[in-house]
């Protein structure tokens, strides 16, 4: 048993390294105070995209301190009318606490139901967003908003919808799309541009 595994980002030195939930350890006698520092959350994130808004994530990948200790954090960073699209968490769920702004934010329950649960927030305000289900939040006010996630995985993963199904490498079968969501195989051609596919 161990306190700690801290993620060892050189594998070089892996062969005496113990593997451990997808990150070899780094050994315990060469672990200093910044394998548990990350600096840099204050600073907002660039918004000028087609979405309006930047995540700045502190998981495993950038804190490898965090590695076996199923919590990781996020800073999103909103423009005004700014969103994070519709995308989903395999391995957590995200506790939201808005720090400036308004949004308003959702989930959808899984099928048969696809239940949306919505709520506009305010500065202080906490969401919830359960664990894989498809959510959002979207600034509905006229000046920037900035909210700080926590997430119950050390990575947490990030499948944005529309990304996934219009923008996969390579592309689905726009048969396949056009009949999945009724739309006309031009419709869904453009959109396959749009977020990076190219044709089938």
């Amino acid at each position: 048993m161990q306190d700690f595994c801290v993620a060892l980002k050189d594998y070089s030195d892996s062969k005496s390294a113990v593997f451990v939930n997808g990150n070899f350890c780094k050994d315990p006698k060469l672990v200093k105070a910044e394998d548990f520092f990350f600096e840099g959350l204050n600073i907002a994130g660039n918004t000028d995209n087609k979405v309006g808004s930047n995540v700045t994530t502190v998981n495993v990948d950038t804190l490898p301190g965090l590695n076996t200790l199923g919590i990781s954090l996020a800073r999103i960073d909103f423009a005004p009318y700014g969103e994070n699209p519709p995308h989903t968490h395999p391995r957590g769920t995200e506790i939201l606490v808005v720090v400036e702004g308004t949004l308003f934010v959702g989930f959808v329950t899984s099928n048969p139901e696809n239940r949306l649960f919505t709520k506009t927030l305010n500065k202080g305000d906490v969401f919830v967003f359960p664990v894989g289900l498809i959510h959002f939040q979207l600034n509905v006010g006229k000046t920037n908003a900035i909210s700080i996630s926590g997430l119950s995985s050390q990575n947490a993963g990030l499948i944005t919808i529309a990304n996934a199904v219009f923008g996969s490498n390579p592309p689905i079968n726009p048969n396949v799309l056009t009949k999945a969501f009724q739309l006309d195989k031009n419709v869904v051609e453009e959109l396959q541009k749009e977020f990076g596919g190219d044709n089938y």
